[in-house]
């Protein structure tokens, strides 16, 4: 078949890999500091082709091999019968079957009551059944009916949070983590304050889950609220801390800029701060200068510059730098590009994009000087992130060169670009948007390219030398293809390039279209899969 599930996972890999570089609107991002753990009992039912809630009445033969054995297990192909008992999804499907049999090695009673949900068909292919409690059963029939999307949704799982189930407790925070923050924040009026805040405080709640509250209390908090927060980011205990990065944003909305110089003194500033934790802040001051408008953007930019002191870390703020269009910091990157060594030298190529990104006539100039100084750095920008360097638009250039407003504030949207000839709002600045969500992979996974210890120098230049050796073998099998793709570039108008890039996104669409197809035929089986997973657990 050829959508094997090699190829699916495969197809996943690629996804992963393309959509970072895909520029998201707000409202389709989820919770900012949530991770869903797994499928939702909504999104499995919304996957399969049938999905009954059914009552054990018989269980598996034993086989004769299974009765000698010790540990007295089913014969491997024996199944138990259910009799179905609500039809929830895909009644055509089902017709008149009253009785279905599905493999099941579990020791639940008779009569005990379960969800189970079939693909393909005829005949239906059951996945494994999980068993339900009454409250299960009531809460699965409920989520049937509920609105695909808005507050009334949202408000129907937030009764479920903690709950004492475990199995509606885990389907309730994978539904809040899946919500884009716009959702979350409607739910406002309707957050019970004192649960959330007994949430925020009891280290007994998971991490993961802590994160979600911690956003809830940053909706629905008060100045008080501010006093505690700001007791656990001081605080010297890890599991207080633990959630730096939700703590620090929920801390920042509830003290607006106030609130600053607590976290740049303690995270920012200080070079003793672990990089785990830097790393944590700095999402938190993204997540404000995407999500939030308490604090403006100059001001979490004046923070976001503190790192650009501490050139191990640098490339961390580099890509925000760009998006947000801080032109300022032009002279202070050239600089850190220059004085890179061994400890710092993965900030040469972040810094060339960012040059890349600006309108500015200098920044040109500047390319052209560090190249130089290490034309390999250049070369990798250029093959890396072929699309992060695409000549701004004229009016953007024009804007940033000659618009004193527009320098003097570098927080104006990179995505507020002129009007065509239709009125429909134009990207003057889709360089910036290029080369910042070509970077925002390597932002969203420090831990897998860069160890936490990243004070240590051995570590440091082990690691530098590593990635400079591979840069180096990635170089020599691209050059022939970098020198013809540049030749063609220095002959082509902005017309041309304008084509490129609709060319370079006609290809990504069929790419993912194939990936999509991959993704819905591997899919129908993950659900019989996740089933199981979750019957398991």
């Amino acid at each position: 078949m050829f959508f094997t599930r090699r190829f699916w996972l495969a197809g996943v890999l690629v996804l992963g890999t393309i959509l970072p570089h895909l520029a998201l609107p707000d409202a389709a991002r989820a919770c900012p500091f949530c991770a869903a753990v797994s499928l939702t009992f909504s999104e499995e039912i919304g996957g399969a082709n049938a999905a009954v809630v059914a009552k054990l009445v018989k269980l598996p033969e034993i086989s004769k091999k299974a009765q000698g054995n010790a540990f007295g297990t089913a014969d491997e192909s024996g199944k138990a019968t259910f009799e179905i008992v609500e039809i929830l999804k895909g009644e055509k499907v089902v017709g008149e079957t009253k009785n279905i049999e599905v493999v099941y090695f579990g020791d639940a009673a008779l009569e005990s009551t379960f969800l189970v949900m079939g693909i393909d068909g005829p005949p239906l292919n059951w996945g494994t059944p999980i068993l339900l409690s009454e409250r299960a059963r009531k809460y699965i029939s409920s989520i049937i009916s509920l609105p695909k999307e808005g507050v009334e949704r949202i408000a129907f799982f937030q009764t479920y949070l903690e709950d004492k189930e475990d199995l509606l407790s885990r389907d309730a925070y994978d539904e809040f983590a899946k919500v884009p923050f716009s959702g979350v924040r409607e739910l406002k009026d309707r957050m019970n304050h004192d649960q959330v805040v007994a949430w925020v405080t009891d280290q007994k709640v998971p991490v993961s889950r802590r994160r979600l509250y911690l956003t809830m209390l940053g909706v629905c908090g008060t100045p008080k609220d501010a006093d505690l927060l700001e007791g656990m980011i001081r605080s010297d205990d890890r599991q207080t801390r633990a959630g730096l990065d939700a703590l620090v944003a929920a801390y920042l909305t509830l003290k607006g800029p106030d609130g600053m110089p607590l976290v740049e003194d303690l995270f920012l500033k200080n070079p003793q701060a672990e990089y785990v934790e830097t790393y944590a802040v700095i999402m938190a001051l993204r997540f404000h200068g995407q999500e939030e408008k308490v604090i403006p953007r100059e001001r979490l930019l004046q923070g976001l510059r503190l790192i650009l002191e501490r050139p191990q870390l640098a490339d961390l703020v580099i890509p925000d730098l760009a998006r947000w269009e801080d032109w300022s910091s032009m002279d202070r990157l050239v600089t850190l590009f220059k004085n890179s060594d061994d400890e710092s030298s993965w900030v040469r190529v972040p810094v060339i994009n960012y040059l890349r990104a600006c309108p500015l006539p200098a920044a040109k100039a500047a390319i052209e000087e560090l190249a130089k100084i290490d034309p390999d750095a250049v070369k990798r920008a250029n093959t890396l992130f072929p699309f992060g360097g695409a000549a701004v638009p004229k009016a953007a250039a024009s804007r940033g060169a000659s618009s004193p407003s527009a320098q003097a504030d570098p927080a104006v949207s990179s995505s507020a670009g002129p009007k065509t000839a239709d009125g429909k709002s134009a990207d003057a600045n889709g360089a910036v948007n290029n080369f910042t969500n070509a970077t925002a992979a390597a932002d969203q996974a420090p831990a897998a390219t860069k160890s936490p210890a990243s004070n240590d120098p051995v570590d440091q230049q082990a690691r530098g030398k590593a990635a400079d050796d591979k840069n180096k073998a990635d170089d020599a099998a691209t050059t022939a293809a970098l020198k013809k793709a540049t030749a063609a570039g220095s002959e082509a108008s902005g017309v041309s390039e304008a084509w490129k890039l609709v060319a370079g996104l006609v290809g990504a669409s069929i790419v993912l279209l194939f990936i999509f197809l991959a993704i819905l035929r591997g899919g129908r089986s993950a659900v019989v899969e996740t089933s199981s997973m979750r019957q398991t657990r």
